[in-house]
């Protein structure tokens, strides 16, 4: 099998839902991550203090022929597509170690 990873950076409290959605959509699964944003928009000040806008990134590993559709459902989930609200990407994995095979049952290396 062939995988690829999608990440979604998103703000603090959304990933579950969209991880919900992706699940619903064929992801086996997911990993969210706690971060926070360094972009030139991300901070703000309260009473004269910085105060960094808290993130949680998304991800998921999935068969390349499940990327697309779950890719979808995560922007759809997440309102990716208005700005402001998070972006998502996706990269090529080419090894995984550990992972068991959904159909074969067996760890794999690919």
């Amino acid at each position: 099998m062939s995988y690829e990873a999608i990440f979604a950076v998103l703000p603090r409290g959304t990933a579950d839902s969209v991880m919900n959605a992706a699940k619903k959509a064929g992801a086996q699964g997911g990993t969210i991550f706690l971060a926070r944003g360094t972009g030139a928009h991300e901070a703000k000040t309260f009473f004269g203090l910085t105060v960094e806008e808290a993130k949680e990134i998304l991800f998921v590993l999935t068969d390349k022929t499940d990327t697309e559709r779950i890719l979808q459902v995560m922007i759809e989930a997440g309102h990716l597509q208005k700005p402001g609200s998070g972006i998502a990407f996706v990269l090529d994995v080419s090894k995984t170690v550990g992972l068991v095979s959904r159909q074969k049952g067996i760890d794999h290396m690919d």
